[in-house]
């Protein structure tokens, strides 16, 4: 995702012809676009994208039954 922010703002620098980025090549200026597709393409194959949805499946999941123990009285913590 910041490959992507990265490559939107340097479009808009090179088309707004904006400081130094209107020097630059293209190439350099969409480069943060490739990057982006290669990341995301290693993110699916690795695993690494579906491993932190599942990380975020499940502290959704300890949350909601933390709650129910609070709400329940029967929490593990000792109250004083």
């Amino acid at each position: 995702m910041y490959f992507l922010g990265l490559g939107l703002l340097l479009l808009v620098m090179k088309y707004l012809e904006f400081g130094v980025v209107a020097a630059w090549d293209w190439w350099v200026v969409l480069s943060p676009f490739a990057l982006a597709v290669l990341w995301w393409t290693w993110a699916d194959w690795s695993g690494y994208t579906k491993r932190k949805a599942m990380e975020k499946d499940d502290a959704r999941r300890q949350s909601r039954i933390d709650g129910n123990r609070d709400a329940l009285g029967t929490s593990l913590k000792k109250k004083r």
